[in-house]
């Protein structure tokens, strides 16, 4: 069960992120629950690529931003599990990366998720806000790193959202090789269960990789969606399924 100490659940299908920002910084993450899509999507999936009707889908997003009374429509990115982040300071939609941020009020920032880990970054003015897509394979590539160094700012908070539970993150030799070459450091985020299989907290991992680049601000990541069905989406678990949106904006 979603635990109410750790979030504030707005409407049934929001959860409000915990962490001390400004007044104007609004970020959180959407539930699966109180939406339009029909099995296997059901019920708040705010996802286009994923197979669900178009018409259900932009029933759901249109939901979200009155429920929200978002200043704009989110900006979706086309998420690949790069290391790419993007600047958005107009109207564009669909643009292959998988990080974003602003420096203009009204821009809504946005990654869809079901399983990665999705983390929120504002400056401690409440003038810099981004959203980032973190696979793995994104994490490796250095995603936060990226965004970090686009913001360019000392006072950065960092919220992370909903993914998957280190006790359900079971990975391969390759992921764990591939972290461990990169640096040694990266060994103490996985825990061996036999031959050529590791669990992976990705949440520890986004801690690290944050801590690396001097931000110390962390809140957030004790979720799980893999083991919380009855509010999240998983990949992992379902395979054919929806997406959560992580949202930030400002005002």
């Amino acid at each position: 069960m979603l635990c109410c100490k750790h979030c504030v659940i707005m409407k049934l299908n929001w959860v409000d992120a915990d962490w001390p920002v400004p007044e104007n910084i609004f970020a959180g993450t959407s539930l699966r629950i109180g939406g339009e899509s029909k099995e296997p999507y059901k019920s708040f999936n705010l996802a286009a690529h994923v197979g669900d009707l178009s018409s259900l889908v932009k029933k759901n997003r249109q939901n979200l931003k009155m429920m929200l009374s978002l200043p704009d429509d989110p900006f979706w990115l086309d998420q690949i599990h790069s290391s790419k982040v993007i600047c958005i300071d107009g109207k564009c939609q669909n643009i292959q990366a998988d990080a974003s941020y602003s420096l203009k009020p009204g821009i809504v920032c946005a990654v869809l998720t079901a399983d990665c880990l999705p983390v929120l970054l504002c400056n401690g003015q409440g003038t810099k806000i981004a959203a980032i897509h973190a696979g793995w394979r994104g994490l490796l590539e250095g995603v936060i790193e990226n965004t970090v160094y686009e913001l360019k700012d000392e006072n950065l908070l960092a919220w992370l959202g909903p993914a998957i539970g280190a006790m359900n993150f079971e990975v391969g030799n390759d992921v764990y090789d591939a972290f461990c070459y990169k640096s040694g450091h990266y060994s103490t985020v996985f825990r061996n269960i036999g031959p050529e299989k590791w669990l992976l907290n990705i949440y520890t991992l986004a801690r690290l990789i944050l801590k690396n680049v001097g931000v110390d601000k962390v809140y957030g990541g004790d979720f799980c969606t893999v083991s919380d069905q009855d509010y999240f989406f998983s990949y992992r678990r379902d395979g054919i399924t929806g997406r959560m949106a992580s949202l930030i904006w400002r005002t």
